[in-house]
């Protein structure tokens, strides 16, 4: 065999093992993102997926001038929480939260079967914070309009209905469709007796902007790294990257034997 030949022969080894190599690494790459995308409901790990800072955008509030109108039965401090569950149940889990989060939208999927239960059960209290931080990274106004078409759902005692529908029909991030009132109307008439004269006027005048740039302002300013933020019985649990929907029942279950 000639020197050139076996130069060849040589040559398309290399190519070919350095092909190997490539195609071991594009797999490689590949199991990492499977497995990152699979655990987007673990709660440590959600929010290094699909977080965004809590400092990095704000909604410049154009539309939300005027008074400051608390939506029905909102408590806490300045009247900045809406509350779902039992005064009386033991534990109490705080979530903050931004309708346009693709992040919030994996909690909920993950977690909403479990804090539903134990809502039903009297053992947990949730009280929820709106956020609109997406409205500022990603240009629109979505975010607010959401929140307060979901404070208008308040006002009705429909609020927890209309959140997870808006959850379950959360357009993409870049995509501005709860700017719409008519996209809230029609999410709205998913809701049993919600679509009402006095829920379209609430969401067409934005009753609640107002309210709703004041908590956005709590979270901005509360420290937070970003949505969602979930505080249980004080705790943060959203940095426990062992955290699951098992889990959290197990400590709200303890905490009600306490």
């Amino acid at each position: 065999m000639s020197e050139k030949n076996r130069e060849g022969k040589r040559t398309a080894r290399e190519r070919l093992a350095e092909e190997r190599e490539k195609q071991k690494s594009a797999e490689k790459r590949r199991r990492v993102l499977i497995v990152g995308a699979s655990v987007v409901c673990v709660l440590g790990l959600a929010a290094v997926i699909g977080v965004v800072a809590a400092n990095a955008g704000k909604d410049d509030g154009s539309e939300s001038k005027g008074p400051v109108v608390v939506p029905s039965g909102a408590n806490g401090k300045d009247g900045l929480a809406i509350p779902a569950g039992k005064e009386s149940a033991k534990s109490t889990l705080t979530v903050w939260e931004d309708f346009r989060c693709p992040a919030c939208k994996a909690f909920e999927t993950a977690y909403r079967p479990v804090i539903h239960e134990l809502v039903a059960s009297g053992e947990l209290k949730v009280e929820y914070h709106l956020a609109t931080i997406i409205d500022g990274n990603m240009g629109g106004t979505g975010s607010r309009k959401a929140a307060n078409a979901a404070a208008c759902a308040q006002d009705t005692g429909k609020f927890t209905a209309y959140h997870d529908v808006l959850y379950d029909n959360q357009p993409a991030e870049t995509d501005d469709a709860f700017a719409q009132d008519t996209k809230l109307f029609e999410l709205a008439a998913k809701v049993d007796g919600l679509d009402t004269p006095a829920f379209r006027t609430c969401v067409e005048k934005g009753t609640h902007n107002s309210w709703v740039e004041k908590s956005a302002a709590a979270f901005r300013n509360g420290g937070f790294s970003g949505t969602p933020t979930v505080i249980l019985n004080g705790t943060n649990i959203y940095a426990d990257q062992s955290m699951t929907p098992v889990k959290l029942k197990q400590l709200v279950r303890q905490a009600s034997k306490g």
